[in-house]
């Protein structure tokens, strides 16, 4: 009986230490909505149509969806999101039975610079490429199968920018 209450004792601490550096709320430290972020129309590098709006799209509705930073349509926010879509890559990852060159699943890769700067004293908060990864299956008409996966692409590049933006060490 006298060991089990140093041993209960011993577990109730390792048990409840566990769970110290966790933290409730927002992650990137203020409070969700204390600041306000203004997304601008990002440049199109590459030679693929409607990449742009499924991007800007993406970004204001991922914004608005992580609720951390404030989205501002008017032209205000405290911080101003940039960027360029630099590069839409394809690349075969599995192929038709017997037929080596004719690829049937293509990994589509969106790349983008994004940039956030401080409105206010003009710090530079992020400025660094972000990926957006989607797989596709071609069948027998590739351009509408990529057409088609451009949202999810969007939204995977959205999440990541989101993530580094609101997570970063600003």
């Amino acid at each position: 009986m006298t060991r089990l209450l140093p041993t209960a004792a011993l577990a109730c601490a390792t048990l409840f230490s566990g769970c110290a550096g966790y933290r409730l709320g927002p992650s990137g430290g203020p409070t969700a909505g204390a600041r306000s972020v203004q997304v601008d129309f990002f440049k199109n590098e590459t030679r693929e149509p409607r990449l742009l709006e499924a991007v800007n799209a993406a970004l204001r509705k991922r914004l608005q969806q992580d609720g951390t930073l404030r989205l501002d349509t008017r032209g205000g926010g405290d911080i101003v999101m940039t960027g360029a879509i630099l590069k839409l890559e394809r690349d075969g990852i599995s192929f038709q039975p017997g037929d080596v060159i004719t690829a049937r699943d293509f990994n589509l890769q969106l790349i983008a610079r994004v940039k956030a700067v401080e409105r206010s004293s003009g710090k530079v908060l992020l400025d660094r490429e972000v990926r957006g990864r989607t797989t596709v299956r071609a069948g027998t008409d590739l351009p509408s199968a990529e057409r088609q996966a451009i949202p999810m692409l969007a939204e995977d590049l959205a999440r990541n920018a989101t993530t580094l933006l609101v997570d970063g060490s600003w």
